[in-house]
């Protein structure tokens, strides 16, 4: 299984595992948060990292979400890629952390990627403000067809592992 570490601007980190674990009713497995907190010694982060990764690698890989690159997780969490082996993405988001939880023990690292890119996207969308029969979605980014699990198919699987 691949490993997930999340890096963020506290509180968020923490918070994305408490929602996965609200969603899909347990602790995520091989998962750690890191939630960075202002004037943080970057040195101890890096290392803190390090063990996080450590900690949930199996020799699958790890995937690294970080909340905004150019600042400080994104920094710490960049110097500690290696692609193939450990890869990082800015923009953390919840459907983006649901999708990869959802498919990371059936899908190598590099296409696990792909799918949490196209989760975090597909997770973006205007919502209108007319009642629900009558709503229409307005995608801001379209659904990746290559993904099996489109918008409806991913809402109910996540209904069945709750």
């Amino acid at each position: 299984m691949i490993g997930i570490v999340v890096i963020s601007h506290a509180p968020l980190a923490a918070a994305l595992l408490s929602c996965a674990r609200h969603v899909f009713g347990q602790d995520p497995e091989q998962s750690e948060a890191i939630d960075v907190v202002a004037d943080a010694d970057t040195a101890a982060l890096i290392e803190r990292a390090k063990d996080a990764i450590a900690t949930v690698d199996d020799g699958q890989g790890v995937l690294v979400l970080v909340d905004l690159f150019g600042a400080t997780p994104g920094n710490i969490a960049t110097q500690l890629a290696s692609p193939g082996r450990i890869e990082v993405i800015a923009g953390a988001n919840l459907p983006m952390l649901l999708r990869v939880l959802t498919y990371r023990s059936e899908l190598p690292l590099a296409t696990l990627v792909d799918r949490a890119l196209s989760g975090g996207a597909s997770g973006i969308m205007k919502i209108a403000s007319t009642p629900m029969d009558h709503q229409q979605q307005q995608h801001l980014f379209p659904h990746d067809p290559n993904d099996p699990v489109g918008p409806s198919d991913a809402h109910a699987r996540l209904q069945d592992q709750q």
